[in-house]
């Protein structure tokens, strides 16, 4: 496991004010003791202890980051024993050395007792507080993990209705027209056959340029121009600052679908289709209008389906960075507008 030595320098002095406070709390109930020596052997003490303990658990190849079982066991009390003999005998060293000992009271067993237990109490408290701020980080590393897959299978899933419902509707598209023109019909067929399979090989990629999202769009149009003649209409804008912007594969499509299906069919002498795109300060605005009958329901299966998918996808993607409106238009018909993030 990689350390983080930043972290743990972090550690360090979180060890170094407590081991203060131990042993300003020492020195409250034994005032006739000298307080020098006791933080040396208090700062000694625990900063060998903290050092087998959250060193030492790197030794060991776990997922938490911390041993269980027996093998956490011994160490937390192989690093209080060690800890104390160890801290104690660097501490006496630093305090002969530093001329701590002058004036210092008769050491008594029962003193060393009371140093021993209060040793033992303040490792365990520190030991367990390190622990269950790493049990914290690993639980919020878990949680981030499992929402990122949540999002990718939600996505996933999404994608996956996508193509069938694109699928579908122009294979219905076909069928309608197969009864009125047959001619018109295997010319249809043919454009599907190259359309599908440029989608189907675009939809494999999460991303793809907006100039490959409108060059699907185009291919549709041209589809559903086939069949509607001249009552369909369609214009794309998009400048050329914007061509190489990524986006999510296909995040359009159900718009323009939702536009002929809503909009335009139901309307008797048809309409247009305007797709366009700009950018607005650090964010991509992209629109879809028609001149249909506008945002007043309509029936059959699978409506709404579009602007449901659409949103799913934003919010999976972006979270609140990126978000779908749908409105009427001021004229005429509805629009539908995506705003997400610009990428850099």
């Amino acid at each position: 496991m990689k350390i983080d030595w930043l972290s743990k320098l972090r550690h360090a002095l979180q060890v170094w004010a407590f081991c203060l406070a131990v042993s300003a709390i020492q020195y409250a109930f034994t005032p006739e003791r000298l307080y020098g020596p006791s933080v040396v052997y208090s700062l000694c003490i625990g900063t060998i202890t903290w050092a087998i303990v959250d060193l030492g658990r790197h030794g060991f190849r776990t997922e938490t980051g911390w041993p269980a079982g027996l093998p956490g066991a011994l160490l937390v009390a192989g690093g209080l024993i060690v800890g104390y003999l160890g801290g104690n005998a660097v501490a006496d060293l630093l305090c002969r050395v530093l001329g701590l000992y002058a004036g210092t009271p008769v050491y008594t067993p029962r003193d060393r007792t009371r140093d021993i237990l209060v040793s033992a109490i303040a490792g365990v408290v520190g030991i367990f507080y390190f622990y269950s701020v790493n049990k914290s980080a690993y639980l919020e590393r878990k949680m981030v993990e499992e929402r990122q897959h949540a999002n990718e299978a939600r996505l996933k899933l999404l994608e996956a209705q996508l193509e069938p419902h694109m699928l579908f509707n122009t294979l219905a598209n076909l069928r309608a027209l197969i009864g009125v023109d047959a001619q018109r019909a295997q010319q249809m067929l043919d454009h599907i056959i190259a359309y599908l399979r440029a989608t189907l090989n675009a939809s494999r990629a999460p991303t793809h340029s907006l100039q490959a999202e409108f060059d699907r769009l185009r291919d549709y149009l041209e589809l559903m121009a086939i069949r509607m003649g001249s009552r369909l209409a369609y214009a794309l804008d998009l400048p050329a600052e914007l061509a190489s912007q990524p986006i999510p594969t296909l995040l359009l499509q159900p718009l323009v679908e939702n536009s002929i299906q809503h909009g335009l069919e139901p309307k008797v002498q048809g309409g247009r289709i305007q797709v366009s795109a700009r950018r607005d300060g650090e964010r991509i605005v992209l629109e879809v209008s028609d001149t249909g009958v506008g945002t007043a329901p309509a029936p059959g299966p699978g409506k709404g389906f579009g602007l449901n998918q659409v949103r799913e996808r934003l919010a999976t993607l972006y979270g609140d960075g990126a978000g779908l409106a749908f409105s009427a238009n001021e004229a005429e018909g509805a629009r539908a507008i995506i705003h997400l993030p610009a990428a850099a």
